[in-house]
């Protein structure tokens, strides 16, 4: 079966040896997102919530690019620096959705590139 490379210029360059996402048949594989502007290559500044607003924007670039969109996310992979983001982060992950809720992990973890506060990884399915 075919991989298909995803790049679009709507979403950051990637900063490490990796694709921003691969399509396999009908399923699209994002790799994690930061909150990191296109246009600058920075980090947006404010903080978290922030950073989410921005991240979502460059997954929804990259899925529309591989053929895809927001409400055809199956799976997500949350990663935050600091686990007491959790429910002010998850108002702005809600706004994301319509009808079909993709399945979710979430974790804190030590670290994140670029010292980002959130990273979000997709799986979503073809239009």
């Amino acid at each position: 079966m075919e991989i298909k490379k995803i790049n679009t210029e709507k979403a950051p360059k990637a900063i490490g040896p990796y694709v921003q996402a691969n399509k396999v048949g009908e399923l699209i594989f994002c790799s994690g997102q930061l909150g990191i502007n296109p246009e600058t290559g920075k980090l947006v500044d404010g903080g978290v919530l922030e950073e989410a607003k921005q991240v979502f924007k460059n997954i929804q670039a990259i899925l529309e690019e591989a053929g895809s969109s927001m409400n055809h996310v199956v799976k997500t992979l949350v990663l935050l620096k600091d686990i007491a983001d959790f429910a002010e982060v998850n108002k702005v992950y809600a706004e994301q959705f319509n009808d079909v809720l993709p399945a979710r992990s979430a974790f804190q973890v030590a670290a994140l590139p670029l010292n980002g506060n959130i990273e979000i990884e997709v799986i979503a399915v073809e239009k």
